[in-house]
Formats: structure tokens, C-alpha cells, sequence
């Protein structure tokens, strides 16, 4: 039996009300208007950080070593010629002989990955193979898509033992249609007419693949539990399901209204919302959108009742804050460039050879840990700090970055540049032993307090623009419930 043995997700702290985008731009007619919110990735975060962050909610219980591969899926990769499915694996401490690629180009790229790490599990090349799914696109000022895109991700691992729900089976459909494109010299989503792309695309193509995959593996609606699929039009989203003969009680909520069109780690979110709340013996059809259509069809097993909990999609939608600003939230996502300053500008030229020989420190956040007292250091040591101890060469590899910790001291700094000040840096003491100065991010000045705990977040530590370079390092935040 292949299938997923574990799932995590990752929603931005922050949330943009739509209402709030319309008054800024002067529309107020209600009737013209879409309801709800979405998802706001912080200033420090991208795909890759999303990405790094479903997957750890996914790895809780885990053991990272048995993971033979990650593949990333995202229409938004920060580097065009680097694998950012590498960067994720040295962040989460993968080991280096695990295979990855990355998925992109498309807004199946997320179920693509799927079947992809499905079948090199089934044909036993790999016994274990994550898949993360993450995008933060960006929609024209003042555009439909400004209003619809929101930012997230999702993680799954396969294999094949304690699997919590098999895959029986897909179905793929590929289209040359041209409704949403980027092309290279693009900062924004460029896309055709609105009626063209609801009727003749997500009307037919997801509707196609679900047929198709119900007649290959002789199903009815009625055997069906969940049906899991993406629409940024929410009445074309119901008649879809109805058209297919599926009950409004069988379509999984879209979550269009809390965290907006989240691009290839749509259905896959959806898809994580769907187990949580899936009993064993459940069928779930999954498919997606995007120049054609992926269906799979998930049998969920018994093993659902032992997964150990985690954020996934319920805990992060809500435990949320709303930015407030439609300026604050254009300044994020660098649509409105704003004068960083003197200070801002000091930024020296990344070393490469430093973060390649120091990349389980840097990106990993590994530390050591002394085998005579059981001493926990950061950065890696080879003589023991404890002055009881002072064992030398008596190390091993030690990972902070799924350590909680609490804060010890911490300070704002309103003279340093950041696009949310003030900035904000502090020293954690990690539960277990070890302390480091981070700085700290989705938070306020006024409700941080010494003793409070917080965890560790992987974000964008800076972008050497001259140079092309995403520096991407931990950073500590309040501790989300």
C-alpha cells in the first residue's frame, strides 16, 4: 500500500481584508465586491520559507533521516536557476543522498509532484518522498487578481507504512490553455477574460479529470465522501460538484473567503482540511487546475486515528492577525518601494564559500551536542562549554530549529532599516539547553514579554539585489497555538 503517511500545512500569520484593498483603491460598491480575506505571506517570507514551514508541520513524529526525497511545487520560485527544493532539504536537515526536484511553471505543479513522488515510491526507488507545495503571487495593484491571490502551503509524505490514506489511483488531463501566464521579463500574473477562463477552464477541465478518473476505477458519486478541488469563482465552485452529481455535503470547502487562491498549493490545502476531518474507509477524490487537470483518488485507513496532531489548515486559520494597512501590505511584497536609508543600504556582499561550508549551520541551524554531559551549542563547538565537563572532540550534530525555546531578553531598534519596524532581534534560551540571538518577526514591540515562548521560523533573511541572492536564515516568533 502506497499513500500519504503524514500531512502538514502553513497559512501566513497575517490576513488582508478584502474591504481593505477596496478602500484604498476608492471602490465601495458592495454589490461588485468580494467577501472575505486572505492570506498575507510577512515581508520575510516566500514559497521556499512557506514551503519549509509545511514541512516540519508535516514531519512532527517523523524521522527526517528515512526521508528519501523532497519535491517542491510552486509557481513562484525565488531563484530561477538554483534548485529551491535544495535549499528547503538543508533547511530541514534532510540527508544530502535525498533526491529533489523542483515543480513549476504550472498550477498542477503541486498534484504533478504528487503523482510523481507516488510513483517512485511504488516502484520502490524511494521509500519515502515529501512533497511541499507553496506560492505567493502577485497580482496587479488595483487587478481581480490582487484581490484573489493568497498565500500558503501544504506538505505531504509518502511511503508505505503507517499510510493514513492510500492512493488508488489518477488521472491526468493536459491543456496548452492560455489563461493565466508569467512570461520572464514579468513581475505580475497577466491573465485573459474572466467568463472565458471560468466556463472553458475550470467549468470543463476539472470536471474532465474527475470523470475520467471516476469511470477509469468504476466509481459513482456516491462513493465518494470528499471531493476536493480548486475555483477562484465560488458559485462555479458549487456547480461543478452539482454538475458531477456530488452533494453540497460532498465538496470540501473551498476557504476562497479565508485565505484566498493560494496557486499550486491550493488543492493540496484544501486536501489537508479534507484529512482532518476524514474518517477511516473514506474515499477522497482530489484534482486540480491549471493548463489541464490532475485527479486522484485516496482511500483513507485506520492510521488517521494515530496521527500525532499538528497545526495543518485548522490551527493556522485561526491563529491569525490582520495587517490593517493596504500600504503595509504592498510594501511587503515590494510593490511600492520605499526609501530604506543610509542604514538600509549596508548590506556586504554575500560569500558564497561560507555558506556552502557552513550550510548546516546557516540553513540547517544545526548546532552540537556533547556526548560526555549532553550539552547542547550553538554555533557547532568542538570543546564543551559546560565548565564541569570541557570535553573536547566529544561532539555530534545537534538541530535547533525544531526546538522550542523562550525569550530571554529582546529589544526594538528603530534606527535599523525594516519594512515592518521597528526591528526586532532577542536572545532565546532553547528548552533542552542552548541560547542564540535571533531576530524575531511576526510580532509586536508592545506584546512581547521576557519568559514567553516562542519557536523557530525559517524567513528571508535578506535579498542581495545586486547580486541575485535570497540569504535565507531562522528567525524566532511568538509560539503559535
Amino acid at each position: 500500500m502506497v499513500g500519504i503517511t503524514s500531512y502538514g500545512a502553513y497559512i501566513p500569520l497575517y490576513r488582508i481584508a478584502r474591504m481593505t484593498i477596496y478602500q484604498a483603491l476608492g471602490w465601495l460598491n458592495p454589490a461588485s465586491l468580494l467577501p472575505g480575506e486572505k492570506a498575507v505571506a510577512n515581508f520575510d517570507e516566500d514559497s521556499i520559507t512557506m514551503a519549509a514551514a509545511a514541512a516540519v508541520d508535516c514531519l512532527h513524529g517523523v524521522e527526517r533521516e528515512k526521508v528519501d526525497g523532497l519535491f517542491f511545487a510552486t509557481t513562484t520560485t525565488p531563484y530561477k536557476e538554483r534548485q529551491n527544493a535544495g535549499i528547503i532539504a538543508t533547511a530541514l536537515d534532510l540527508r544530502h543522498e535525498a533526491r529533489t526536484a523542483d515543480f513549476t511553471t504550472s498550477l498542477k505543479a503541486g498534484t504533478g509532484a504528487l503523482i510523481s513522488a507516488y510513483d517512485a515510491v511504488s516502484s520502490g526507488s524511494a521509500k519515502s518522498v515529501m512533497v511541499c507545495a507553496a506560492d505567493c503571487r502577485l497580482g496587479k495593484p488595483g487587478g481581480y487578481q490582487e484581490e484573489i491571490y493568497g498565500d500558503g502551503a501544504a506538505a505531504l509524505l509518502l511511503g508505505k507504512d503507517k499510510v493514513i490514506a492510500s492512493i488508488e489511483g489518477t488521472f491526468s488531463l493536459t491543456y496548452d490553455f492560455s489563461d493565466v501566464w508569467r512570461a520572464q521579463e514579468d513581475k505580475f500574473n497577466r491573465s485573459w477574460e474572466d467568463r472565458w477562463i471560468r466556463d472553458e477552464g475550470y467549468g470543463k477541465f476539472i470536471g474532465e479529470a474527475i470523470s475520467g478518473l471516476m469511470k477509469k476505477y468504476s466509481l459513482a458519486p456516491k462513493d465518494i465522501a470528499k471531493l476536493v478541488f480548486p475555483c477562484v469563482y465560488t458559485g462555479a465552485h458549487a456547480s461543478i460538484g452539482k454538475k458531477l452529481g456530488f452533494g453540497a455535503g460532498q465538496i470540501q470547502n473551498h476557504m476562497f473567503t479565508e485565505i484566498g487562491h493560494t496557486g499550486a498549493a491550493y488543492p493540496l490545502m484544501i486536501l489537508v482540511a479534507a484529512l482532518e476531518e476524514a474518517n477511516p474507509g473514506d474515499k477522497i477524490i482530489v484534482a486540480s487546475y491549471g493548463n489541464g487537470s490532475d485527479a486522484v483518488l485516496l482511500q483513507v485507513t485506520e492510521n488517521i486515528k494515530k496521527l500525532k496532531e499538528r497545526r495543518g489548515i485548522k490551527k493556522h486559520l485561526a491563529s491569525k492577525k490582520d495587517i490593517g494597512l493596504y500600504e503595509k501590505y504592498v510594501t511587503f511584497r515590494e510593490v511600492l518601494g520605499i526609501d530604506t536609508g543610509g542604514r538600509g543600504d549596508e548590506v556586504a556582499p554575500t560569500q558564497m564559500t561560507i555558506l556552502w561550508r557552513e550550510r548546516k549551520m546557516l540553513l540547517g541551524l544545526c548546532g552540537t551536542k556533547c556526548k560526555s554531559c549532553g550539552t547542547p551549542q550553538y554555533p557547532a563547538q568542538e570543546i564543551c562549554a559546560n565548565p564541569k565537563c570541557g570535553a573536547v572532540n566529544q561532539m555530534e550534530d545537534y538541530r535547533f530549529s525544531d526546538k522550542t525555546g523562550h525569550l530571554f531578553t529582546y529589544t526594538g531598534d528603530i534606527l535599523a532599516f525594516s519594512p515592518s519596524p521597528p526591528a526586532i532581534y532577542g536572545m532565546v534560551n532553547f528548552d533542552g539547553g542552548g541560547r542564540w540571538l535571533f531576530d524575531l518577526t511576526d510580532c509586536e514591540l508592545d506584546a512581547l514579554q521576557v519568559g514567553m515562548p516562542v519557536e523557530l521560523s525559517l524567513r528571508r533573511k535578506f535579498h542581495d539585489a545586486n547580486r541575485g541572492v535570497h540569504v535565507y536564515f531562522w528567525k524566532a516568533t511568538p509560539f503559535r497555538a
